[in-house]
Formats: C-alpha cells, sequence, structure tokens
C-alpha cells in the first residue's frame, strides 16, 4: 500500500508558511536533490489553499506534473482540467488513493488538511525540512489538537550550507499504540 507523506519545509518557531502564505523564505539548497525527493511520488494531495498559492507559480498548472487532487468543501468543480476534486467522504477517498498502485503520495503543505488526515489515521510519514529560522507568525505546521500521535524518527540529514534538517518520521498508528 502506497504511504501518505506529509512532507514540508518548516521554520524553527513551528511555520510553513508566513502570514499570507509566502514561503519566500525558504532557502534553496544545492546539497538538496529535488528532482530525487519528488521522484518519490507519483501523487499531490492539497487543500485549496494551497493550490491557489501553487498555481501562482510562473506555469500556473499543477506542480512536479505529479497526479494532482484538491481537498475542498467549496469548490464546485475542479479549478484546473489536469487536477481532481474530492469534495465529499474524504477519508475514504484517500483511503482507496492509498490502495491503489503507485508510488507514495505527497501531502503538500496544507496543514489543516494534514490535521484532518492525522486525525483520520491516514497519514503514515511526517517529513519536515526545519529552516533555521524564527518567521514569528504564519501557517502552523499543524492545526491545535486534542490529540497526541507519537512519531517515531527514521532519519535525519543535516545540510551544513544552508542549515536545515531534514527529520523523518513514520506515524504510530492508532491501532498499535
Amino acid at each position: 500500500m502506497r504511504k501518505l507523506v506529509y512532507q514540508v519545509a518548516c521554520s524553527l518557531d513551528g511555520y510553513i508558511a508566513g502570514p499570507n502564505g509566502e514561503y519566500d523564505w525558504i532557502p534553496e539548497d544545492p546539497e538538496i536533490d529535488f528532482t530525487k525527493l519528488v521522484a518519490r511520488f507519483d501523487t499531490l494531495l492539497m487543500g485549496r489553499t494551497t493550490w491557489e498559492t501553487a498555481v501562482t507559480q510562473p506555469d500556473g498548472a499543477p506542480p512536479f506534473g505529479l497526479d494532482t487532487f484538491i481537498v475542498s468543501t467549496t469548490l464546485e468543480r475542479a479549478p484546473h482540467p489536469k487536477a481532481q476534486l474530492i469534495s465529499s467522504d474524504v477519508e475514504a477517498r484517500v483511503a482507496q488513493l492509498k490502495e491503489r498502485p503507485g508510488k507514495d503520495i505527497w501531502l503538500f503543505g496544507g496543514s489543516e488538511l494534514f490535521g484532518h488526515m492525522l486525525a483520520a489515521n491516514l497519514v503514515d510519514s511526517v517529513e519536515l525540512a526545519i529552516v533555521p529560522l524564527i518567521l514569528g507568525s504564519g501557517i502552523p505546521f499543524a492545526p491545535p489538537s486534542e490529540q497526541r500521535t507519537p512519531l517515531e524518527l527514521v532519519s535525519y540529514r543535516m545540510y551544513s550550507r544552508s542549515g536545515i534538517a531534514l527529520l523523518r518520521y513514520s506515524v504510530i498508528k492508532a491501532a498499535n499504540r
């Protein structure tokens, strides 16, 4: 079964984007092989707000050329011909995506969607690129929650040029606690 992986850059104080969704604070590091990173995935899962930020990029298309699914209860149809909309039965639809053959699924941005998928016990891996910056405010890594979710460290790597720490964790599923 494919894994649902929440992979994001995060400031040291826990934000994945600035107050207006900006991510210009994330440095490019030549040591990070972005092509290899994206090659792990064939599917993107993102919320509407993340989608709206992604399509403001120069090509205006779904990022990275992957199958793209947008989760939204406010959109009536997919906003791009190469994207599919998930507007109801979100947990069941994501579970079905995980059962399809293929590579892993990148939960791309969207802390609200991450919180929802985590509560539904659908997230398999949390992978953070911790940027050595105190952003001060913005979109948090995860929404507030009463749920505690233990993680197990799988690997880590330090990038000396940028000071980024890449941390990879497996989610310890509720049934295994």
